[in-house]
């Protein structure tokens, strides 16, 4: 349930103190004048005794009794082991009405407090259920669904950038919707469904927003797991209430986003019960999506970043007919995104975001708004008038590798160690041909482990590698340690990720890209899907060959790590001398350039081609 807001809390406080107080007033005005009152035993007798009595009560413990000229009722407690009936005798002689009754005041207690604060009740959920910003408890089966109207989605396309393709898909549906007799007319039919998928950040949800902003039509967002609730039933019912408002207020756009919390594939071996609720919801979605007719100019929407466990029946045609990807950018798309996200920040002339969109391979859109944000919030601290280009330098490394742990302090030791290793990685990528280029060299702690940093950046995105390329990334992250051991004859564990990655790298093109003489072109991937963010060695999944062909792929992977591991030990001995005095010099500044370092490279080489 969501919180309260200010507003409905001090409804609530009031209302509560009201209720009490009502409570109270109710129970002294309706129930006292019938409550009766205590009087002794021996007031009872010497009115009995005169025959003043009218009317009795006799009880286990008490008798109630009235006076012939009185409405009251008094209450008198019995005497314990006295005989009635000497007490009856007296009763018959005054001619009063008695009888007996049971004494149990605990029902008649628990009713007269329950009922009153039953019905209060009742009136605050309903009364805070009409408050803005609450959903009344018996509203469940309705959808919680944001709606912004017509005109209030300020986004459109212009605030999108970095993924032109699914834009161009986009622009069909707006056509639709702002002038479906065009396709009418030629007997073509609009998609039902649009599943917008992509990694985390690419911008799924702004570019649905923006196509309604852009056709000028209502909006209605909602998240899959906000159909689902604990009571049977409510998910479909919600489903259906979207679908009705959607109808009533068409054309509109329904979007709903991390789609895989209601739509993952039903059944299976995995199933093991506990989903009905889900798969209820699912089956309800999959009858609204058959149900409707697209010319309505209703356009269901939805967005995921797990396409692979998604239900088949949701992804058939007449459902979500399209499928958008919404990809990490290029660098042209990463330096447009950069554009839109700087309009609000002043930056310095100085500034070149193409070079920055260059610093950031591999970064989705959500990332680039962070690195803008953090670059801000960097020259704001500093007292600057503008964000200049080294606070977008220092804020990518932010993102990149964390904060500087200025406050973990190295001891010589371990400073010579990790400037060896951080040298012994750029200056592989410095002397190989196909390594990408150096940009920095650091020994300055971030984050939770990184104790230095050596920071690569392509010259162009890549999407393709050859079996040398490979060859050559595996050669520079063996660097490190393989500087260390020339240097100090031993390794550190700061090689641990370096490692980690190799291996990684390694598995794959045995494994997967059927780089290996040894089991030639053939692949044992498990096919995972590109989207998931975990590598694929740390998911379980079921192996497809033979425990012999494993054998040889674990042997494989070894050989390829080890021979490169070699390469790198080979080029660092012989780049010894240049190996030491840039460590030396790293330990001295902290933070080398990468342009200062290819400098120092060159000179070495003129220097031994003289020789």
């Amino acid at each position: 349930m969501k919180p309260m807001t200010k507003q409905q809390k001090t409804f609530s406080i009031g209302y509560a103190i009201l209720a009490i107080a009502l409570l109270l007033l109710l129970q002294y005005l309706v129930l006292a004048p019938t409550r009766p009152v205590k009087a002794p035993y021996s007031q009872f007798l010497d009115n009995l005794s005169q025959g003043n009595i009218a009317q009795a009560q006799i009880g286990e413990h008490e008798i109630r009794w009235k006076m012939k000229d009185s409405d009251q009722w008094m209450i008198s407690t019995r005497i314990p082991g006295m005989d009635d009936s000497e007490i009856l005798d007296l009763l018959r002689q005054s001619g009063a009405e008695f009888t007996g009754y049971v004494s149990s005041k605990f029902w008649s207690t628990l009713l007269s407090w329950l009922v009153p604060l039953g019905l209060l009740a009742l009136i605050w959920a309903l009364s805070v259920g009409r408050l803005p910003g609450r959903r009344s408890f018996l509203s469940f089966g309705r959808s919680s669904a944001r709606v912004y109207n017509k005109g209030s989605v300020e986004v459109n396309f212009d605030s999108v950038a970095g993924v032109d393709e699914a834009k161009a898909e986009l622009r069909e549906i707006v056509d639709f919707l702002k002038n479906p007799a065009k396709y009418q007319a030629l007997g073509g039919r609009i998609p039902k469904g649009i599943l917008l998928v992509g990694p985390p950040g690419t911008g799924k949800t702004l570019l649905a927003r923006a196509t309604a902003g852009e056709a000028g039509v209502p909006f209605y967002s909602i998240s899959g797991s906000e159909f689902v609730e604990m009571f049977v039933g409510v998910g479909a019912a919600r489903v259906r209430d979207l679908f009705e408002q959607a109808k009533k207020n068409a054309p509109c756009i329904i979007f709903i986003d991390e789609i895989d919390t209601i739509g993952k594939r039903r059944g299976g071996a995995l199933s093991v019960g506990g989903h009905e609720e889900r798969e209820q919801t699912l089956n309800q979605l999959l009858t609204e999506m058959d149900g409707f007719d697209p010319s309505q100019g209703v356009i269901i929407m939805a967005a995921t970043n797990r396409p692979d466990v998604l239900d088949p029946a949701l992804l058939r045609p007449g459902r979500f007919d399209r499928q958008i990807v919404v990809d990490k950018p290029d660098m042209r798309g990463r330096e447009e995104i950069l554009k839109v996200h700087a309009r609000k920040i002043k930056l310095s002339p100085k500034v070149d975001l193409h070079t920055i969109a260059a610093r950031t391979p591999g970064f989705a859109g959500a990332e680039l708004a962070n690195v803008i944000n953090e670059a801000a919030l960097l020259a704001s601290r500093r007292n600057k008038q503008m964000v200049e280009m080294e606070d977008l330098e220092e804020a990518i490394d932010r993102v990149m590798a964390g904060l500087e742990r200025k406050s973990r302090v190295l001891s010589e030791r371990e400073r010579e160690i990790v400037a060896h290793h951080e040298i012994g990685h750029a200056l592989l990528a410095l002397l190989l041909p196909h390594a990408d280029p150096v940009h920095r060299v650091s020994i300055i702690p971030r984050g939770t482990a990184a104790l230095g940093m050596t920071l690569q950046l392509p010259l162009q995105d890549r999407y393709l590698f050859t079996r040398e390329e490979l060859e050559d990334k595996l050669t520079v992250l063996l660097g490190g340690r393989a500087a260390e051991e020339i240097c100090f004859g031993q390794v550190s564990t700061g090689a641990q990720n370096d490692l980690y990655q190799a291996t990684q790298m390694a598995q794959r093109m045995v494994r997967d890209f059927g780089m290996s003489d040894r089991l030639g072109p053939l692949t044992f991937s498990n096919g995972q899907d590109p989207f998931l963010a975990n590598p694929p060695a740390a998911i379980p999944w079921e192996r497809q060959y033979s425990e012999e062909t494993a054998r040889a792929i674990d042997e494989e992977v070894k050989m390829l790590v080890t021979q490169n591991y070699e390469r790198a030990k080979k080029l660092l001995q012989e780049n010894r001398q240049l190996l030491e005095s840039l460590a030396q010099e790293l330990k001295e500044k902290e933070t080398i350039e990468g342009s200062e370092l290819r400098q120092r490279v060159e000179q070495a080489r003129q220097a031994s081609r003289s020789k």
